[in-house]
């Protein structure tokens, strides 16, 4: 037994042995042999040949060696031009043992001079500072940035994106007891800027406070945040200001998506945690618009997942545009005329990875919105490019309109599918015509579906039913008996007189962008009009011919037709002159004397009618 514990002594003594000189050999290792494969792995990751004057320990004993580094170079990419992607002449720092045999590089008490950065990314979104096969998925938030003391002089940091539109030149310094600053010039899609950015020294474990600028005259934003660990923005709470001419120019900065506007004033408080960016007492406006509101996004598996609601007391669609997009729509109009079914865009084909649902609500539509819009409220729903509008709902001064839109591009097809399921109801047709003396309750429906890049093209490839129905109303007496071209009592009823509106009862039935009336009808108490043809869509022309009949005896009955031309925004009725000519007159006199005026009409179904118009 005494043999066996005397055996086990000297075997531990031997491993105890073995490893206080294996201590050793760490404490004392001359960090310079390595520099060959550091070098060879850093070629391996860039993709070029890294360079390093020399490496050097310039302690000599213990777990936490200083190391120098001087000369240490790494070519620019070939695609981003000649020179450096990174050139330092000196770095020296601290290198804990421990965590480098935890697998991690923990570089503590960093001193850096003749610092030169030079950052790139092409239209393509290729950076320099990537490997070839590094596709950035790697999780945020990991890092270690306990760094101890940082001190850094004369480094010089440029950076351009050709992808995003801007670009920096920045002069950085770091001291133990001063803090960092970095200050510079650059550009935001073609707008001049100034840069700065500051903040204490980092101390370890504790929150970092920071302070960041933009500042010119077409591009204005600071914010002032906390980093919950020194230099570490995967965890962070900064309030934001922005001003800008438009929105884009603010979202060249920040990366989120958005589009032309007039000029903008943002403000907001954002939280970023490891895939997750949280935007809270959002306030601002947009040309005359104002907005407040809040909306977080996830990162998912790659995707990002997007949930936020907003509203506005008053809003003018107008200010989402900007000068040369309204410039073009002016152009457009002049050349086309005005159309009743708008040139949105809805081609969501690059919005491939993020999905959400926004909530919003404004109090009221400003701008040139006719009938006036006094309240708009709806959700919108991405799901892998599946964009639904619903429920919708428009308050008008008299009716509302309900219903959904979808868009639809969920296969990559250049253009969308749209589908557009609309009601209005409780409506009064003096709301959308000027003046008082046509009257009536509206109600109407449009089911449509159709391909397109904008709302009027989607319409205009489209088929499905649009109804429109005016019920229990009015109009001069002159005009019910034009309808029922009675030329007689339409030329003897007097400026005041009117005669009851029945209905006013359409059906479309589209196919391909072509409209076709089943039926066309407008049915008063003293006469009735019917019409067909076609309403071409998307320049909405029309193409009808109208014949009309008295119901009873006609004062004065003129055989014929009538044509309406032009577009549903500028309608043109047209008599033809065979119609008008004195050969007709005498002819309709004569009908009238001998009592055959030809065939009257009856009471039309308007209840029947309308419930098939608005199925």
């Amino acid at each position: 037994m005494d043999h066996i514990g005397r055996r086990r002594r000297i075997v531990a003594a031997a491993l105890i042995g073995l490893l206080l000189l294996l201590l050793l050999l760490v404490a004392a290792f001359p960090w310079g042999w390595l520099r060959p494969l550091v070098e060879r792995e850093a070629s391996q990751r860039f993709g070029r040949p890294v360079t390093i004057g020399s490496v050097e320990r310039t302690d000599y004993f213990g777990f936490r060696p200083v190391i120098a580094v001087r000369d240490l170079r790494i070519p620019q990419a070939d695609w981003a031009g000649p020179g450096d992607f990174v050139r330092i002449d000196r770095l020296q720092f601290r290198l804990p043992i421990w965590s480098l045999l935890k697998g991690g590089v923990r570089p503590q008490d960093i001193v850096a001079s003749g610092v030169h950065l030079s950052f790139a990314r092409d239209k393509a979104g290729r950076t320099n500072w990537q490997s070839p096969d590094d596709r950035g998925d790697a999780g945020e938030g990991n890092a270690d940035t306990d760094l101890g003391t940082l001190t850094v002089r004369d480094a010089v940091i440029r950076y351009a994106d050709a992808k995003r539109d801007r670009s920096a030149l920045l002069n950085l310094t770091a001291d133990p007891n001063t803090g960092l600053r970095a200050e510079g010039t650059g550009t935001v899609a073609g707008a001049p800027v100034r840069l700065a950015f500051a903040g204490p020294a980092p101390s370890s474990g504790r929150p970092w406070p920071f302070t960041a600028r933009i500042a010119g005259d077409r591009l204005s934003m600071s914010a002032r945040g906390r980093m919950d660990r020194p230099l570490d923005p995967a965890r962070m709470t900064i309030d934001v200001t922005a001003r800008g001419d438009d929105l884009k120019r603010i979202d060249t900065v920040i990366e989120a998506g958005l589009f032309h506007t007039r000029p903008v004033t943002l403000k907001a408080r954002v939280r970023h945690d490891p895939n997750r960016w949280a935007v809270t007492g959002l306030t601002g406006t947009i040309g005359r618009s104002d907005l407040t509101g809040h909306v977080t996004v996830d990162k998912v598996e790659g995707r990002s997942k997007i949930d936020g609601a907003f509203t506005s007391r008053a809003f003018d669609f107008n200010d989402l545009t900007s000068a040369k997009g309204r410039a073009e729509a002016a152009a457009l109009a002049a050349r086309i005329g005005p159309r009743l079914v708008p040139d949105t865009r809805i081609d969501i084909g690059k919005i491939d990875s993020t999905d959400g649902r926004l909530a919003f609500k404004v109090g009221r539509i400003i701008g040139s919105s006719s009938p006036p819009v006094e309240g708009l409220a709806g959700v919108l729903t991405l799901d892998h490019r599946l964009l639904t509008l619903a429920p919708l709902r428009l308050d008008l001064a008299q009716g509302r309109i309900t219903g959904r839109a979808v868009v639809d591009q969920r296969r990559g097809q250049p253009a969308p599918t749209l589908t557009l399921d609309l009601r209005l109801a409780g409506g009064e047709v003096g709301a959308f015509a000027a003046g008082g003396d046509f009257t009536g309750k509206l109600a109407a429906r449009v089911r449509l579906t159709g391909t397109g890049e904008t709302i009027r093209a989607a319409v205009g490839r489209s088929s499905g039913t649009i109804g429109f129905t005016v019920r229990q109303g009015q109009l001069p007496a002159r005009y019910a008996a034009a309808l029922g071209f009675d030329a007689g009592r339409a030329l003897l009823a007097g400026s005041d007189d009117h005669s009851a509106l029945r209905c006013l009862v359409t059906r479309l039935a589209v196919r391909d962008g072509v409209a076709r009336p089943d039926p066309l009808v407008i049915d008063t108490a003293v006469s009735q009009l019917r019409g067909q043809g076609t309403i071409h869509f998307p320049d909405e022309r029309l193409t009808l011919t109208l014949h009309g009949a008295p119901k009873g005896s006609a004062l004065l009955r003129i055989p014929g037709q009538a044509y309406l031309r032009g577009t549903i925004q500028s309608p043109q009725l047209s008599v033809p002159p065979e119609v008008r000519s004195a050969g007709n007159i005498l002819k309709a006199i004569g009908r009238k004397i001998t009592g055959h005026s030809g065939p009257t009409a009856t009471d039309a179904d308007c209840a029947g009618l309308s419930a098939r118009a608005l199925r």
